[in-house]
């Protein structure tokens, strides 16, 4: 049972709350046992889902509550406070400092998708303005340092690493101290991995870290082991000093919900997921969002932040040029690099109140995403000229030459090149009309549903109901509203 499986087994339980008459003992216990049965089917520990069940039955005495309280959302405030005390280590995660040096040093076991992940750290911080650069200080493994190598070059990371050096303290190094005096401020290093938890493993590890003496320890941990994951943490924090943990493979394995518990159990705090093989599927991990997303309950303030990384303040200019009929191919280009910066279409939808990760299911978001790039391809085979020209689908049509050219350079056929020139100009036909590429109704739901989850605090600050619809109205007119009816997900 993958974690949207959990999530939809125990919102099922909450909702039966909204279905019974009267709430009683019986109910309750009823949702108890649908919920411990869902953790236990993820691999959560016995004794922790044992625990949870006992201090939500603490918390819900049916003889001592007042009358006009309201039964079933004080149960669900109690059932989502437990479910974010189940995986929360308690403890609070390193965080880099913006202007300096940062050295992080991974470890963990090999097969664990340690050098991929590397390169998905160094990424993420890449988009947020960071210098990044990555080390290859695993001498052991054959094709490590090809493999990351590989990563880097295709994510435009500088690298370190050496083909004729064996010696990891060596090549790490060299690698630091090249890093620092260029003045980078996210250095990683990769180490070593093993089959099995070996001495040597161990022993390397510490001769690496008292080499370059790294500011955070990070190890990666696979999700597919479940509550084994407890011992394995355990033992490599009492080798090294263990800051935090990433842990791969959460997207389509039984055992995700048993990893995070068994993290959290060792006081390991969890900062990143993985939730996929590509670069961009990966997540910073915050316990309360997570669980709150988990329950079909949204991300508001990651949405928030998604939003204000899009900078939709800029599309001022761009909806002059819709209005006035000035919009060009190069424009089109910059908003579906746009989209590209939000990351997954699922990772969106799931931080709406009211949707799940899995909105567009799996095929759905892999053909928009797909049929994204290769529109992108067919710009990056213009030139400037066609680009940036005002005549729209008249320059091509003139001169036909153009249209084949095109074609050839992308590795299409000349139906889609003329197909995304009709796109553009019905773009420019529609004066800054966007609205008819969203589906209005999941926006209205959408609005709905965030007037009823939300923190009221959040929303306070957002400036009331009227800043969350002005927020929404933002990232309709944006990246994703405009252009959705081209990538075919608006009317999922």
């Amino acid at each position: 049972m993958v974690l949207a499986d959990l999530g939809r087994k125990i919102t099922t339980a909450l909702r039966s709350l909204g279905n019974a008459t009267i709430i009683n003992e019986e109910v309750l216990n009823e949702m108890l046992k649908e919920i411990c049965k869902a953790l236990i089917e993820a691999d959560v520990n016995i004794k922790l889902v044992k625990s949870l069940r006992e201090n939500v039955r603490s918390v819900i005495d049916f003889d001592e509550m007042a009358g006009g309280l309201n039964k079933r959302r004080m149960i669900q405030s109690a059932v989502f406070k437990e479910l974010v005390k189940l995986i929360d280590p308690g403890v609070k995660a390193w965080q880099p400092v913006k202007g300096k040096n940062n050295v992080i040093m991974f470890v963990g076991l090999q097969g664990s998708g340690k050098t991929t992940t590397c390169t998905k750290l160094a990424y993420y911080y890449q988009r947020k303005g960071w210098k990044t650069c990555l080390i290859c200080a695993d001498t052991f493994r054959a094709g490590a340092f090809d493999q990351l190598k590989q990563n880097a070059t295709k994510a435009r990371i500088p690298f370190y690493g050496s083909y004729t050096e064996i010696d990891p303290v060596l090549i790490a190094q060299e690698g630091v101290d090249k890093f620092r005096s260029e003045n980078f401020e996210i250095i990683i290093v990769d180490t070593s991995g093993r089959h099995k938890q070996e001495d040597s493993l161990f022993e390397e590890m510490l001769q690496v870290n008292n080499a370059i003496s790294p500011d955070n320890i990070i190890f990666v941990m696979d999700a597919t082991i479940g509550q084994a994951c407890e011992s394995q943490a355990r033992a490599f924090k009492d080798k090294v000093d263990v800051g935090s943990v990433i842990i791969t493979k959460l997207d389509g394995h039984a055992k995700g919900g048993g990893a995070l518990s068994a993290v959290a159990a060792t006081s390991s705090p969890v900062i990143f997921i993985g939730t996929g093989e590509h670069t961009d599927d990966f997540e910073p991990f915050k316990v309360q969002p997570f669980v709150s997303k988990l329950l079909g309950m949204g991300d508001i303030e990651g949405l928030i932040d998604k939003v204000n990384e899009l900078k939709l303040d800029d599309n001022e200019d761009l909806m002059k040029k819709i209005k006035h009929g000035q919009f060009t191919l190069r424009d089109m280009y910059e908003q579906f690099q746009n989209i590209m910066k939000m990351g997954p279409f699922g990772q969106i939808m799931g931080m709406i109140p009211g949707f799940s990760s899995d909105f567009l299911g799996k095929g759905g978001e892999q053909e928009s995403m797909a049929r994204l790039k290769k529109l992108m391809t067919m710009m990056d085979s213009m030139n400037d000229q066609e680009l940036d020209n005002l005549d729209g689908e008249r320059l091509f049509t003139r001169q036909p030459s153009r249209i084949h050219r095109v074609a050839r350079g992308a590795g299409v056929s000349v139906r889609e090149v003329n197909e995304l020139l009709t796109s553009v100009q019905e773009v420019r036909s529609d004066g800054g009309d966007m609205s008819k590429n969203v589906n209005q109704t999941q926006m209205a739901k959408l609005n709905q549903q965030m007037a009823k989850m939300m923190d009221p605090r959040v929303l306070q600050q957002m400036g009331g109901m009227q800043g969350l619809q002005s927020m929404m109205r933002q990232f309709q007119q944006g990246a994703a509203g405009k252009l959705g009816g081209m990538l075919n997900f608006s009317d999922r």
